[in-house]
């Protein structure tokens, strides 16, 4: 069975594998692109799983920095009948690819 492990970043929970990529909240990456997620919430390597109470302490996973960019297009409308009140909206959200290198 994979390792696997569930951290949290960007006021999210994710539960990721070695070699996955996945798309999380804008990240500041550093000069040579690698990221550190410090918030691991449980560690599963097969035959043990360390649960943290909040945190799993000593564990850090690692990635690399694929991509960064925006997403689609979300139209908000906000709307009131009958007062002349419309207010059309758009926003792209900000992201980073990440792929994960290193389990703890």
């Amino acid at each position: 069975m994979a390792k696997i492990a569930i951290i949290e970043t960007g006021g999210k929970q994710y539960v990721v594998r070695d070699g996955m990529q996945l798309m999380v909240e804008k990240l500041p990456a550093s000069k040579e692109g690698k990221i550190s997620f410090d918030t691991v919430l449980l560690v599963d390597d097969g035959s043990s799983v360390k649960i943290g109470a909040p945190h799993v302490s000593g564990a850090k996973v690692t990635a690399e920095v694929v991509a960064e960019g925006r997403d689609k297009k979300v139209t908000v409308i906000h709307y009131r009948q009958k007062s002349r009140y419309f207010k059309k909206r758009g926003h792209r959200q900000p992201f980073t690819k990440v792929k994960i290198t290193k389990l703890p």
